[in-house]
């Protein structure tokens, strides 16, 4: 038996999130069938964290164990009976006790926001959330609020069980985009909660639209109550671009 650990990109437009769901195709569906056809036998697919309906992934690291594992071309093998929309971009034989979701130390998420008034490009709707009139300045301020280690209970959504909400955020980094007017919002953490990236975007967005203040930041962090919050961003801006093991890059 060998571990394999495959490096995944997707488009997550038409898959109801990473998680095999009831009513609906998932990316862990897609590879688990896939690795099982080729290997003979079910073969169960670990993730190291499941990413909502409609949310894309450019390194969303996953596990496996296979019979004769390391006997197989994986990447090769699994992008030849992929859909186009899914890409094993690496694949290689695990480390000793590696594990996809509980040996990560810390992953980075961008949301791309779109502030073009004018349109969207039909190309970057799939991708981007448009939202115009922001106060980009005022939204920096607020972001440098929310770095550092703090509960973010009021940006975690229903649906989740968890030991403890508290975590640490590193700096938020806001670059520009691909295309004029759009913005890209990266987020490292060492862990996050439910929809926390979506609540803490749309949180700074409420602040560029001059409906919040950056201070509020630390206020809705004192109270713990989602209820105080805006509603969660929409998931097609949501990318999760690198799952970091180790040691977290400074």
């Amino acid at each position: 038996m060998a571990r394999i650990r495959l490096t995944v990109a997707y488009v997550g437009t038409r898959y109801h999130g990473w998680q095999i769901q009831k009513n609906g195709p998932s990316i862990q569906e897609a590879l688990e069938t896939r690795i099982s056809c080729i290997c003979g036998v079910p073969v169960r697919v670990h993730g190291s964290g499941r990413t909502d309906a409609g949310v894309h992934a450019t390194g969303q690291v996953a596990h496996f164990d296979a019979p004769d594992g390391n006997a197989i071309p994986w990447q090769k093998a699994l992008n030849s009976m992929l859909p186009e929309d899914i890409a094993v971009v690496d694949a290689r034989a695990a480390e000793p006790g590696f594990h996809a979701r509980f040996s990560a130390v810390s992953k980075r998420y961008a949301y791309t926001l779109w502030t073009d008034p004018r349109f969207v490009l039909p190309q970057r709707a799939p991708f981007v959330w448009s939202v115009r009139g922001l106060n980009l300045e005022a939204m920096d301020r607020a972001a440098a609020l929310l770095a550092g280690t703090h509960d973010f209970a009021s940006f975690q959504n229903a649906g989740t069980e968890l030991k403890t909400t508290i975590r640490t955020l590193e700096p938020i980094i806001r670059v520009p985009g691909l295309c004029s007017g759009e913005w890209i919002l990266h987020f490292q953490a060492d862990g996050f909660l439910k929809q926390m990236v979506r609540n803490l975007t749309a949180f700074l967005v409420e602040v560029g639209r001059g409906r919040l203040c950056p201070e509020d930041g630390p206020r809705l962090f004192r109270t713990r109550d989602r209820r105080l919050a805006p509603a969660t961003a929409p998931p097609q801006g949501l990318c999760l671009e690198e799952v970091f093991y180790g040691e977290p890059p400074v």
